[in-house]
């Protein structure tokens, strides 16, 4: 199982796009299109009362406004946890002192390799927010039950949030 060709047919800003022809466990050569991603962090932000930071982004992808946890991409040779920490502040204007791993997913595994790794922020301390031009975000502070019913009844489509929420509640739960 390796990959024996390889064609980069776009490379952008944030993913390239390449043909790729694999050598499968039967030892027969398949093609693929894969977007290749550098990655990315995300994370639950805990208030100190117990309740958690969403936040309600446009995202023209889906071309509506979404449920979410702050999240970037990382830069290269970045760490999971400075690209996060970087993400609360810009995004949420929270600054965490403690960071705790959900683990990670992958988004779409099928066609792309980007790997998000998850989680908990805590003791946060408020600073600015800095938000980039094309970014429109805003706050949304709810309890987990509250978040989990939004998940229930499709109000949080978001994957990684999902996951880091139920990943968060199942922590709560084993206490």
């Amino acid at each position: 199982m390796s990959k024996v060709k390889e064609e980069i047919i776009y490379h952008g800003r944030i993913l390239d796009l390449s043909n790729e022809v694999h050598c499968m466990p039967n030892n027969r050569e398949s093609g693929f299109e894969i977007i290749s991603h550098p990655g990315g962090a995300a994370a639950l932000p805990v208030l100190d009362d117990g309740r958690l930071l969403l936040i309600r982004q446009f995202r023209p992808a889906a071309q509506d406004y979404i449920y979410e946890i702050p999240a970037g991409r990382l830069e290269v040779g970045e760490d999971a946890a400075t690209c996060v920490e970087r993400e609360l502040e810009e995004e949420v204007g929270y600054r965490p002192q403690q960071l705790k791993s959900l683990g990670y997913v992958y988004s779409s595994i099928g066609f792309c390799n980007e790997k998000i790794y998850l989680f908990i922020a805590t003791e946060l301390q408020q600073t600015q927010t800095a938000h980039e031009p094309d970014e429109f975000i805003e706050p949304l502070i709810v309890t987990l039950s509250e978040a989990l019913e939004m998940i229930s009844s499709g109000t949080i489509t978001d994957a990684k949030t999902q996951i880091s929420l139920l990943r968060y509640a199942m922590l709560d739960r084993d206490k």
